[in-house]
Parts: structure tokens; sequence; C-alpha cells
């Protein structure tokens, strides 16, 4: 593994640690590792580099924000994968974005269904498709992380898998 991609592996693990302790991400986490990665691209690859670094945090935000405009999932979370891009770029970050989408709904069924809640799971999800039928898409009132009572997947897990897998397929 290249150093930027340790470097990521390391911002995603601790990650991992911190949403599992706590259910959040800490903004000096994600901003320090962002600003690390645009100044080790600078250091070593120069202009192009940064460039590169700052189009991956770009795609990292652009991909996962708009989940968290509609209230499914967390800023931290938002920011990790912004983070995470800013070392990898902006090709893999996309690869980290699919995986981890994929990986997050594995995880979201296991635990629903471990925890009992995969019947109101789906029920939720019929109730938000129809939601967004009628309204477009927007947050429904009872259905976002503020409001909804469900489990809870730290989705700081989903995302070190994703970026674990994009790494091996590399």
């Amino acid at each position: 593994m290249t150093l930027d991609q340790q470097l990521a592996f390391v911002v995603a693990a601790l990650a991992v640690v911190c949403d599992l302790k706590t259910r959040r991400i800490p903004n000096v986490l994600t901003f320090g590792a962002a600003l690390v990665a645009v100044a080790v691209h600078g250091s070593l690859g120069g202009w192009q580099a940064v460039g590169s670094s700052l189009s991956g945090c770009v795609v990292g935000l652009a991909l996962f924000f708009p989940f968290y405009a509609l209230g499914g999932l967390g800023a931290g979370d938002v920011k990790l994968l912004a983070a995470i891009g800013a070392f990898l770029g902006p090709l893999a970050t996309v690869w980290v974005g699919l995986f981890t989408s994929i990986a997050g709904g594995a995880m979201a069924l296991v635990v629903a269904l471990y925890s009992g809640y995969l019947h109101k799971a789906f029920v939720n999800l019929w109730c938000l498709v129809m939601y967004w039928r009628l309204e477009g898409p927007r947050p429904a009132p009872d259905m976002t992380l503020a409001t909804n009572r469900g489990p809870r997947l730290a989705y700081a897990v989903p995302v070190l898998a994703g970026l674990v897998l994009t790494l091996w397929l590399r």
C-alpha cells in the first residue's frame, strides 16, 4: 500500500473506533485528515496532486451529501468519505462510495434482522418511497436519524469495508 492508502486506512479505522464508542466521528479527525491528505499530496506530488486530492474530497462530499440532506446519514459519515477522498483522489473515492453503500445495505439488513427490526425497516422503506412519491425527495419528518428510534448502524464500519475492498481490488 502507498502512504496515502495507509493514511486513509488509519483514518477510517480511527473513525470506526470513535463511531462505535460515541456514535460520532469527530471533526478534528475528518478535517485534520483532509488537511493532512492535501499537505502530503502537495509535498510529494506538487500542485497536480493537490488538485487530485481536493477533487477526491469534493467527490466524497458530493456522493454522500444527498443522503445527509434527506436525514438518512450523519454529517460525520459525509466528512469521513470526503477525507478519504482527499487521500485517494476522485476515481477511487467513487469506488469507495459504491462499495460502502453495498456494505452499508448488507450490514443494515444484518443489524435489522438481529434486532428484530427487519419487518419495521421494510415498512418504513415503503412509507418513505410513498412519501417521496407524493412530496418529492425531502426528509420525511418521522423517518430521519434525528427522529427514528430504530437500531443504528455505525456507518464508519461500512466506510472502512468499502475502503478495504477498493484498496484490495486496485
